[in-house]
């Protein structure tokens, strides 16, 4: 009995050894296992009516038992995923997706790619997509709420019995650590349509799926999998048949309830795949009011009390009509329907020459979640062709968001939408546009990106490099167009011409709109973007000496310049009223220089940027270097003065003065300060300061050098050079150098360090112009001694506290009887 036990035991290993190692295919018994369903489940609903699944009870019975033991089904075909499927889940899970919510739009885009490829064979054979529901090229969802089953089916080209073995395993097929390879040398991750990476993202919401398929060369075949290491495959002889396509059951976990409501499949189809070129519908449920006839029992509790009289009238009435009037009920009641989700259409797919302004403006409200009246300010609509191919339609708003700048350096907020063949893909990709251009709205369609891979990913990707390069472009030739196109900004000669035609009506003061909105965007492009600093300058805008309250550009202040001005003035301040005051455009003024105003605080930075300007030189009026023409006694007055200048800078040795020279810039003013050419500004001195978190000591090494310059002919600088040509050391005279200049350095726009000093210098000058002795102090107050409270003080008290509440005081015996008496 041993020796038969033993032969039988050495015949199934040589059997075992015999067969084949082809590590998957497994052919299983009706007996395998007790789990198992002899009979296999039918699924119980219809799609709409559109070749959907039918059933009878004894089906939905196996149906129900199958589902909720989720077992693969006795009698199918049955293999076994060659690479570690944790391992694969792992990847797809942590790595790839991180929001559950893509797996719809990796299906429907599954989905959009079959009927891409039926409708691609329809142009040769008309013959291939057959006739009724089936020729009809749409994605249909339905949700069974009490199964937790989400069900998406197209039209599609469909898969055969091999299609379906070899698509939905090519990442198992291939292997988890090629496919780590793949991704990580940017190697063709495309797998959209063969059901590859984006076809597994199910599973982050499904326990187990059934994929049903029907292609025109091949029998209706089942696919199902628990993602447990096995797969299924049986030819479908029980559900319905599609006719065509495929529809994939997701049975969906316990925690992914909310795929099971309809708000939440509307919001992904919104968001992810609004612009597929098919047409996505949902069996959504809806209320409405139907008239239904009263029964008699319940008409009789209805009816109101009337009169004889009145039923009387009534019943002759209705005899007259011939025929008495059915009661009836409003009821409200839920119905079925297919409800279309995408209805928006991808306009950037047509020609830009086929699209009217009024689609643009219905597009960007879609886009931009703007339900406004506003029109966007400008659009551009272009493909691009060359080593990258993409679609993009960019938009100026009407209007910048109220925290725009507020939180500009910290937030990664953009606004442009990034699509790969007209699948959603996301709306925070900052990497597309430079922060400066944030501000803009529109999408980007690819055809070259990989869709299924992760946003990490996606940002390495060497397209995306060429994809911004071009996007900046076309934006700033868009916002060029913009300013080219408005009225006002057209240069005088050319005006006239413009007005006779009476064109553009609706373009006049666009730019001047859009720079009170966005013009400090394209102050930062200036200062990050070196690459089109040039071409940003040309969109600057700023008032001038001589614009008349109007915005100028550089064009057109360097068309106006002088022949022999060799520099572009510019001053910087916090106020075009305070800087039309300053004494530093005293002189250029009245020689008729232009100085442009820059009162923005980006503008201090701007123009540690913006050193020139078509070979020009930018200067700036309060710092040292200006040059003004030439005057034929400037060598004389700078002898003659020399003595003062040597004498006013040793007084102001204290002051960290660097020197004191003669002006060029000063017609009224006796002296200003100014600073060195690469130190800052006042302005910017002021605005360092402010900053919350500013550390005096680093910015000392930043201030420019200091110098006085004072005015040969102004009678107070002439009087001075007297009085030190008589007396160096009169203190009086020191004295007055000093105020004039602290009072220079806060007409010149900086803060004085001790203010109490210059308040006390100025007291002291008051005195003097009253001719009041200079030791004269305030008087000293006399405080009055403290007595003690004496009983007629008190008494004062109460006769003012009864004067105050008008009562006449009365003795305190007297009030004791009148007390009596009331009692």
């Amino acid at each position: 009995m041993r020796k038969r036990t033993l032969v039988s035991v050495l015949f199934l290993f040589s059997l075992l050894f015999l067969l084949p190692d082809q590590g998957t295919k497994l052919h299983a018994n009706a007996e395998e296992s007790s789990d198992d369903v002899t009979d296999p489940p039918k699924v119980e609903e219809k799609i709409g009516g559109h070749g959907g699944l039918s059933t009878d009870s004894d089906v939905v019975h196996r149906e129900s038992e199958s589902m909720s033991k989720k077992t693969l089904r006795s009698n199918a075909e049955k293999f076994e995923f060659q690479a570690e499927v944790s391992r694969l889940m792992d990847i797809i899970i942590n790595s790839l997706y991180s929001n559950k919510d893509i797996f719809l739009r990796e299906l429907i885009s599954n989905a959009s790619d079959a009927l891409d490829k039926i409708r691609f064979l329809a142009l040769t054979d008309k013959d291939v997509l057959g006739e009724g529901d089936t020729a009809k090229l749409e994605i249909q969802i339905k949700l069974d709420k009490a199964k937790k089953i989400l069900s998406i089916r197209d039209r599609g080209i469909g898969m055969t019995k091999e299609d379906l073995i070899k698509n939905l395993g090519t990442i198992a097929k291939s292997g988890t650590s090629a496919f780590v390879e793949k991704m990580q040398s940017s190697g063709d991750l495309n797998l959209i349509g063969q059901f590859g990476v984006g076809f597994y993202s199910a599973y982050l919401v499904a326990d187990y799926i059934e994929v049903i398929s029907k292609h025109n060369d091949d029998s209706q075949y089942v696919w199902e999998s628990k993602a447990n290491g096995k797969f299924a495959v049986s030819e479908d002889t029980w559900n319905e048949p599609l006719g065509r396509g495929t529809e994939i059951r997701l049975h969906l976990r316990d925690e992914a309830g909310e795929y099971l409501e309809e708000s939440k499949l509307k919001e992904l189809v919104k968001r992810y795949s609004e612009f597929i070129n098919f047409p996505i519908s949902l069996w959504a449920s809806k209320e409405v009011e139907t008239e239904v006839p009263v029964e008699e029992d319940e008409s009789a509790d209805e009816e109101t009390e009337t009169t004889s009289t009145e039923e009387e009238k009534e019943e002759d009435a209705e005899e007259e009509d011939g025929e008495k009037k059915q009661k009836t009920k409003k009821v409200k009641e839920t119905v079925y329907e297919w409800e279309l989700l995408n209805d928006v259409k991808a306009i950037w797919l047509r020609s830009p020459k086929e699209v009217t302004e009024e689609e643009y403006t219905k597009f960007y409200h879609s886009l931009s979640k703007d339900f406004t009246d506003e029109k966007p300010m400008a659009w551009s609509h272009f493909n691009a062709e060359g080593d990258v191919e993409f679609k993009a339609v960019l938009y100026v708003p009407p209007k910048a968001p109220h925290d725009l700048y507020e939180s500009y350096y910290n937030s990664n907020k953009a606004n442009l939408k990034l699509y790969v063949r007209r699948v959603f893909i996301s709306d925070e990709f900052d990497e597309l546009l430079p922060k400066y251009l944030s501000f803009l709205k529109g999408l980007v369609d690819s055809d070259t990106l990989p869709l299924n891979v992760s946003r990490e990913m996606l940002q390495q990707h060497s397209s995306l490099k060429t994809i911004k390069k071009k996007l900046i472009r076309k934006a700033l030739d868009m916002i060029r167009k913009l300013a080219e196109e408005d009225p006002d900004e057209i240069h005088d000669d050319e005006k006239k011409d413009v007005e006779k035609s009476g064109e553009n009506d609706e373009k006049k003061g666009q730019y001047t709109k859009f720079w009170n909105e966005f013009g400090k965007s394209v102050k930062l492009g200036i200062i990050e973007d070196a690459a089109n600093r040039n071409r940003l300058a040309k969109l600057l805008r700023f008032e001038t000496t001589k614009s008349d309250g109007k915005l100028t550009s550089l064009d057109q202040y360097i068309k106006r310049m002088k022949k022999s001005q060799k520099d572009i003035f510019y001053i910087t301040g916090s106020s075009k009223e305070q800087l039309e005051k300053s004494p530093f455009l005293e002189r250029l003024i009245k020689k008729g220089y232009e100085v442009i105003f820059f009162t923005d605080p980006v503008d201090e930075y701007l123009m540690q940027y913006l050193m020139d300007y078509e070979d020009k030189k930018f200067q700036n009026v309060s710092k040292e270097g200006l040059k003004v023409g030439k005057d034929s006694k400037d060598k004389e007055l700078k002898e003659a003065f020399k003595e003062l200048t040597k004498w006013w800078k040793g007084n102001l040795a204290s002051e960290n003065v660097d020197d004191v020279k003669i002006s060029n810039r000063l017609a009224d003013t006796p002296c200003v300060v100014v600073t060195s050419k690469f130190g800052w500004s006042a302005n910017m001195e002021r605005i360092m300061q402010s900053q919350t978190l500013s550390d005096a000591n680093k910015q000392a090494y930043m201030r420019g050098k200091r110098v006085l310059e004072i005015n040969p002919r102004h009678p107070i600088i002439k009087e001075l050079k007297d009085r030190i040509a008589s007396d160096p050391e009169d203190e009086s005279v020191k004295e007055t150098a000093q105020l004039m200049y602290q009072t220079a350095l806060i007409e010149s726009g900086f803060i004085l360090t001790d203010p109490k000093d210059f308040a006390a210098r100025i007291y002291n000058s008051v005195k003097s112009g009253l001719n009041i002795s200079p030791d004269a102090v305030a008087d000293e107050e006399i405080e009055a001694a403290e007595e003690p409270e004496t009983s007629e003080a008190t008494e004062t008290k109460s006769d003012d506290l009864a004067g105050g509440l008008n009562i006449e005081a009365e003795p305190v015996e007297q009030q004791e009887e009148n007390t009596k008496d009331e009692l």
